[in-house]
């Protein structure tokens, strides 16, 4: 069985082919490759493959060539028919029998975060507090004093039965102000030297929705949870225009390196904004940014009610959505649940105004025209949230048809699954969440509860349309990764045997599309991106390996896939 490729590039000349040398505007000829066009109907609700497939038995791909004209597909078919479309400027590549697939999109990133992440302490997998130290302790040493140590990383949900304490951080880093963010963004960890920059003290008023803990002298520990993390978070001197705009960059580019054509920024501020903007300016975004505004942000957000979304869709970057937060994380106990946490009786977590969620500025960019996306994690949030698209869709029908999201969906009473399809509304979902989450999830919600949970499946059998992302850098974004998490319900183990709840799985068809076609309808550009079609945008991802046949074969092998070139508007944007 076929399962991998190596990407040869073969670029000559057109003199140095044979062919009919007909002539044509070709920029690009992509040849003798393993192409899945995405044309076809889709699988039905139930996950079955459509008679139009190209599946007997198992998957084979649709075409072996692509020609790219200037920005657009211009051709897709053979690469003998391909070939006799080259001129004497044309760039001819052999794929070697590499996979080409839509270009793929992250349809909710913090792509500011995946640069600063690339600057900063990485916290991701860390067990224990000392490994924690350890890392900390390696970034002091070149580290200037009294310049901050920022990290990130730490899963929230994992400690939360065993949260550190500023005490281990305070004496081995005296000289530093450390802050060290969790995984989700929903913890975070201070030494001292922070504690005093910032000035907080026993006397600090914490924010509604937000948890500052104490110490046996009624003192702050150094932890915080949830909306009283901003205290620290916000207070961390801000870079400037040109620091953010390489930042920016940064995650740009690794996004593209990763095989992302596309994403969809969820919660960028004014500076944020001004730094894409300025580069957007200057031409160098290497791949599109859909921008979701934050409700947050009051000033902007006024401004952009004033002057109302973005009407086109074709530049690198785009403004029609807004994302807002109504309640915390599951980890960290701060989804809003109907019923009390299963292993913390008495709590059901935080949401709405408690958690800084403003729903009349909501209604307001509703009615000028934008998109929102909700933050909505616990089943009584997504209830609540329901509710208030219902109440806002009943005083203004019109605002019904801006594509409104809800951003994780995660846990959802069985009695609302059926409102989201009814609604219109999309759900945001991350397949790396589940199998991440799956180590505690269960202890925070109970054996009931938790079959209302990533239930990807129970929602496309209910009429909701999904769009899949990594929430980064939160949760790792390798697109093998989150294709393997889709299809499997595992963890890059192989664990549990059998997947979790398994039979919330997605397969490989649907699964592309929630990262291509689908995330595409998410942000307004069904109809010029998301399959492979002449006309359409000439947006391709290239890998080394064909997860569409290995997920029949033997889907484990998906997560040594690479990706070997992405090209974004007709440009080579990442090439390995």
């Amino acid at each position: 069985m076929l399962k991998k490729f190596t990407l040869l590039l073969c670029i000559f000349s057109a003199s140095g082919c044979e062919s009919d040398n007909v002539q044509s505007d070709a920029d690009i000829v992509l040849i003798n490759g393993r192409v899945y066009t995405m044309q076809w109907e889709k699988s039905d609700s139930d996950g079955n493959i459509s008679d139009q497939a190209p599946y007997e038995n198992s998957w084979f791909p649709d075409a072996t060539a692509v020609v790219i004209s200037g920005n657009k597909i211009t051709f897709v078919g053979s690469s003998s028919d391909a070939i006799s479309k080259k001129n004497d400027e044309s760039q001819i590549i052999d794929l070697a029998g590499a996979v080409v697939v839509p270009g793929l999109v992250d349809s909710h990133t913090h792509v500011f975060g995946v640069g600063a992440a690339i600057e900063r302490v990485d916290l991701v997998g860390v067990d224990t507090e000392e490994e924690m130290l350890e890392r900390v302790l390696s970034s002091a040493t070149v580290t200037p004093k009294g310049d901050w140590i920022i990290g990130r990383g730490w899963d929230e949900g994992v400690w939360a039965n065993r949260y550190p304490d500023k005490s281990l951080l305070s004496k081995l880093i005296p000289d530093h102000p450390v802050f060290l963010s969790s995984l989700h963004g929903f913890a975070g960890l201070a030494n001292q030297k922070a504690l005093d920059a910032v000035g907080i003290n026993a006397e600090t008023e914490v924010p509604v929705g937000g948890e500052m803990h104490l110490d046996e002298n009624g003192e702050p520990n150094g932890l915080f949870l949830n909306r009283a993390v901003t205290l620290i978070r916000s207070a961390i001197p801000s870079p400037s225009k040109e620091a953010l705009m390489q930042r920016a960059l940064k995650g740009l580019n690794q996004m593209a390196s990763d095989g992302y054509v596309a994403i969809h920024d969820a919660g960028l501020d004014t500076e944020m904004m001004e730094a894409l903007e300025q580069l957007e300016e200057n031409k160098l975004l290497p791949i599109r940014v859909y921008a979701m505004l934050s409700l947050r942000d009051e000033p902007l957000m006024h401004r952009w009610i004033e002057k109302g979304p973005d009407l086109d869709s074709e530049s690198m970057l785009v403004t029609k959505s807004v994302k807002a937060y109504y309640d915390g994380s599951l980890g960290s106990r701060g989804a809003r649940l109907l019923y009390d946490y299963s292993d913390h009786p008495g709590h059901r977590g935080i949401s709405g105004e408690g958690y800084g969620f403003n729903q009349g500025l909501m209604a307001d960019a509703m009615k000028k025209g934008f998109q929102i996306a909700v933050h909505a994690i616990g089943d009584a949030g997504n209830r609540e949230v329901l509710n208030i698209f219902e109440k806002v869709f009943n005083e203004a029908p019109y605002t019904k048809r801006n594509r409104h999201r809800i951003e994780h969906a995660q846990v959802i009473h069985p009695d609302d699954i059926p409102r989201l399809g009814e609604l219109g509304i999309i759900a945001s979902m991350e397949p790396p969440h589940a199998v991440e989450d799956k180590k505690w999830a269960e202890d925070r919600l109970g054996s009931e509860r938790i079959k209302g949970a990533y239930a990807w499946r129970t929602l496309l059998k209910n009429d909701t349309k999904l769009t899949f992302n990594s929430d980064n850098p939160g949760s790792d974004h390798d697109i093998f990764y989150g294709l393997h998490s889709a299809i499997t319900r595992q963890d890059k183990n192989s664990e549990p045997e059998g997947g979790w709840y398994k039979e919330e799985s997605v397969n490989i068809d649907e699964a592309i599309r929630a990262y291509s076609s689908w995330s595409a309808y998410a942000n307004f550009t069904e109809d010029l991106t998301g399959i492979i079609e002449r006309g359409r945008w000439a947006d391709l991802t290239i890998m080394n390996l064909d997860p569409f046949v290995l997920s029949e074969d033997s889907p484990v092998d998906i997560l040594d896939g690479e990706i070997l070139m992405t090209i974004v508007d007709g440009e080579i944007v990442y090439e390995k």
